[in-house]
């Protein structure tokens, strides 16, 4: 039986696709560009147009499909965008669905990953959900704009700390449950880095890098979410996400440092200033 893999193009998504194939399972590559899909895999997947919205394309994605890696498409940010495909894969006996769920979520009901992981488990459906704290890619990708043009991290997270987690060790993660659907029935992984950094860190460890100087601006939220709209031109829902997380990560709720990554996988998680380092060409102007 095969894996399916939906957002398999995304940060996440890729990885885990990579990891399975290395682990000699049989992926299907799910996504709405599969022309992208196989500009990145080649012949070593099956393909699959695949759309939350549509559910025509329910069935052919998930046929012969035994376990599932379920992500949430950023532009759905409703829970109930997700449980027609949910209760499709409980129709098709899914073995284990891995859900990308979010760190701390089990306690906080305002992200949409809460009501997602309660309706898996509400009707039945084999579980493993990963929980990961900050990407890495989240400075190297969104954020590096300002890093690059301004020499600035823009992110309104006051002094809090973060303990960031690449997401190839995510995609590792995932993989590894999905590998071994029995052993990991019905269980939830937080996984982070082994540092909690504040973003005043992060600035040092970026400056050290480029050899510029890199500040921390720490802007309120208004002054974030004006900028992101205004002059970044993003998303309002995706902006409200992300302000809402930077909300609660000035909670406390991004400092935790676990030892699960570790326990899945056997190996130590990657540094932020090893990943700074190898992706050095996100920062440099």
């Amino acid at each position: 039986m095969k894996v399916l893999v939906t957002g398999a193009s995304g940060n996440v998504g890729s990885y885990v696709v990579k990891e399975l194939l290395k682990m000699g399972e049989k992926v299907v590559a799910a996504g709405t560009d599969i022309k992208k899909l196989k500009n990145m895999f080649g012949d070593k997947v099956d393909f699959i147009e695949f759309d939350f919205t549509n559910e025509h394309t329910f069935t052919d994605a998930l046929n012969g499909v035994d376990r599932v890696f379920l992500m949430r498409p950023p532009h759905l940010g409703k829970p109930q965008d997700l449980y027609p495909f949910i209760n499709a894969m409980k129709l098709n006996d899914i073995k284990l669905v891995s859900f990308l769920s979010l760190m701390g979520v089990e306690n906080n009901t305002i992200p949409p990953h809460h009501k997602i992981e309660k309706y898996i488990e509400s009707i039945g459906i084999p579980y493993a959900h990963i929980r990961p704290g900050f990407f890495m890619q989240n400075v190297s990708g969104i954020h590096s704009v300002e890093i690059r043009e301004q020499d600035k991290i823009f992110i309104p997270a006051g002094k809090s700390k973060t303990s960031f987690i690449d997401a190839a060790d995510i995609g590792l993660s995932i993989a590894v449950v999905l590998h071994e659907p029995e052993k990991y029935r019905n269980t939830a992984h937080t996984i982070t880095g082994s540092e909690a950094l504040d973003y005043y860190q992060v600035a040092e460890i970026l400056s050290k890098l480029t050899g510029r100087r890199i500040t921390y601006d720490n802007p309120g939220y208004l002054k974030y979410r004006n900028y992101y709209i205004k002059k970044r031109g993003l998303n309002k829902k995706y902006v409200n996400v992300t302000m809402a997380l930077y909300f609660m990560t000035r909670m406390g709720t991004a400092k935790a440092v676990t030892y699960e990554f570790y326990k899945l996988t056997g190996k130590k998680p990657r540094t932020f200033e090893s990943f700074a380092r190898e992706n050095k060409e996100a920062f440099t102007k």
